[in-house]
């Protein structure tokens, strides 16, 4: 009877390494190079859940809707050129990060990067295995929660990246 228990053990042992191993396979760390970045609404709700421990109410979400949307009719009224621009409907109505913003629309989006660098090699580090492509684009990076890395030259983006180690 022992040696039938064992040989179960071991099975169970294996399996369960299995699933473990298949859940790292099915949920990777995230590790993406993209155009468009996070939105206003996406960081603004996550502070909020982080500060306040709870998901912002309705009446805090419409007082940061109008506040971002006052903010951003300022941003235009005051830099026509950004009015006119390409991606002024993403700016302006997605309220998203996109390559070919100026650093004040981010500023507006997104509020005060956790850190910023104009360091090379901290930038390799954030931009992980996209540094050959970023590397002579970007001289400076800003650097947000849920790993987004927003890459200037300048004073426009010009790069995004995000990696979020899934744990």
């Amino acid at each position: 009877m022992l040696a039938r228990v064992r040989p179960l053990r071991g099975a169970g042992l294996v399996a369960v390494l299995l699933v473990l191993a298949s859940c790292r396979t099915i949920y990777p760390d995230l590790d993406q190079r993209v155009t468009q970045g996070p939105t206003a609404a996406e960081l603004w709700t996550l502070r909020m859940m982080e500060q306040a421990r709870r998901e912002p109410s309705f009446e805090e979400k419409r007082a940061f809707e109008s506040e971002i949307d006052d903010r951003i009719g300022r941003y235009l009224r005051e830099n026509p050129d950004a009015a006119n621009a390409l991606n002024v409907s993403t700016f302006r109505f997605l309220k998203q990060v996109t390559v070919g913003m100026e650093k004040g629309q981010v500023e507006i989006l997104l509020g005060a990067p956790t850190t910023t660098t104009r360091d090379a090699a901290q930038m390799q580090s954030l931009s992980r295995h996209y540094w050959p492509e970023i590397r002579g684009k970007a001289d400076e990076a800003w650097s947000y929660p849920l790993g987004w890395v927003i890459y200037f030259s300048d004073s426009k983006v010009v790069d995004i990246t995000q990696y979020f180690p899934r744990t």
